[in-house]
């Protein structure tokens, strides 16, 4: 059985855009797929694209339509990817293999943002 969802975090400037195009889920498998590279998306993409592929072609579309807003280079965000898969209901050694990085910076984002909850 897997717990409920919690509200997911907000979304950090960088993320946003995607975040309003393409919803939670989406902008969590395109910044799997596409973080920290630099992507281009065509104004009228094709079937064959990497970008459709993951998120469809209305979505993909969408995102052609705020590429003004967006940054050459897409974010990694995994401070916020950490808090979004939290959310979800993740482990802390699956959040860690999703990122590519040790368990130890899982906890310590996790407890930065337990911190900084408790500080307001």
């Amino acid at each position: 059985m897997t717990p409920p969802d919690l509200p997911h975090p907000k979304p950090t400037a960088q993320v946003e855009p995607y975040f309003e195009i393409l919803g939670l889920d989406d902008t969590l498998r395109f910044l799997e797929a596409f973080g920290g590279t630099e992507i281009y998306i065509a104004g009228n993409p094709g079937t064959r694209s990497s970008v459709v592929a993951v998120v469809g072609y209305d979505k993909a579309k969408a995102l052609t339509e705020i590429s003004h807003r967006l940054q050459p280079r897409v974010p990694l965000a995994k401070k916020w990817r950490t808090l979004a898969y939290k959310a979800q209901g993740l482990l802390t050694v699956q959040i860690a293999r999703k990122l590519c990085v040790t368990d130890v910076a899982v906890r310590n984002w996790l407890r930065a943002d337990a911190n900084k909850d408790a500080a307001r």
